[in-house]
């Protein structure tokens, strides 16, 4: 097997992106093979000096797990989440309530299994397929397959279900990831999100193969307050260009985005190194410091509640 060499950040870069929050990371344990488990990226975030991340998993709650990391690794701050696909129920209001009451700070609104993600799979070709793909694909084939769920109804507006999803995220102040919905379902969703109080909201991964944001899009969530998440798996395994991303940044402004990795995949690079493998390449493109520090740290550590 042919070793894989990954790039390594500059100390410039991990300097700059030092007291961040990476808001997207999917490690073990997991239903599928990760890079690495969280306490031991806890750990190496300590070495690196970044202040914690959010563990993502799109099939299980994370809180309790965070939890137990936090523990066990005092210094770096591990943050439970919750992702509304068929595992937990979907749009269930009683699942976010019992994450907010445990600490959870992140609930993502469907991602596998929500329609617009059943209804595309959209691929590029020459981008690396994500991981949850291969296992949508076998728990298919063994006939165990949630229904798609639906976020708005057929005149576009929010179900009933959500509603009451926000309502829970607004008393808990906790924080709204779009997940893999559509262009239009997130702006609904946005919408009225922040008409039900919710006062923190990533727009997740607009770049990627099943969101593909366009610029106009983007601006309009942001004058609602979301931020946009630029993460850097996305370009990293081709699913967007470097400098697609890197225009979007800049047509929306670094004031409204925020970094993130999305690592964990054991064939990409170490979980640890991604925010500042972004700033290496956010620099070579020309953005300044105070903007690289803007998107991995002022807005990480603000929409986690951590200023």
């Amino acid at each position: 097997m042919v070793e894989v060499v990954h790039p390594i950040p500059s100390d410039r870069a991990r300097a700059l992106v030092a007291g961040g929050y990476d808001t997207h990371v999917h490690v073990a344990p997991d239903v599928m093979e990760r890079r690495i488990d969280d306490v031991t990226l806890a750990r190496r975030f300590a070495e690196v000096g970044l202040a914690g991340f959010v563990l993502k998993s799109h099939y299980v709650p994370t809180a309790e797990r965070a939890e137990v990391v936090r523990g066990v690794v005092p210094g770096v701050e591990a943050l439970g989440a919750l992702t509304l696909n068929g595992s937990v129920g979907g749009l269930n209001p009683v699942a976010v309530e019992i994450a907010g009451r445990q600490g959870a700070r992140v609930v993502w609104l469907p991602t596998v299994d929500c329609a617009n993600e059943r209804a595309g799979r959209a691929a590029i070709q020459g981008a690396t397929p994500p991981m949850w793909a291969a296992l949508q694909d076998d728990l298919a084939a063994r006939g165990i397959v949630a229904p798609a769920i639906e976020v708005v109804d057929e005149g576009g507006k929010i179900v009933p279900a959500l509603h009451d999803v926000f309502a829970v995220l607004a008393r808990h102040d906790m924080v709204l990831a779009t997940g893999h919905l559509s262009g239009p379902e997130i702006v609904a969703a946005v919408d009225a999100a922040v008409d039900a109080g919710v006062r923190r909201i990533i727009v997740t991964h607009p770049e990627f193969t099943s969101q593909q944001l366009d610029v106009a899009t983007q601006r309009r969530l942001a004058s609602r307050g979301a931020l946009l998440e630029r993460c850097f798996t996305t370009a990293y395994t081709k699913k967007v260009s470097w400098d697609v991303l890197f225009a979007h940044i800049r047509a929306v402004g670094p004031e409204h985005s925020l970094l993130s990795s999305d690592l964990g995949q054991p064939f990409n690079p170490p979980v640890e190194d991604g925010l500042a493998l972004l700033a290496d390449r956010l620099l070579g493109a020309g953005f300044s410091e105070d903007e690289v520090r803007t998107m991995a740290v002022v807005n990480t550590r603000r929409v986690v509640g951590r200023p």
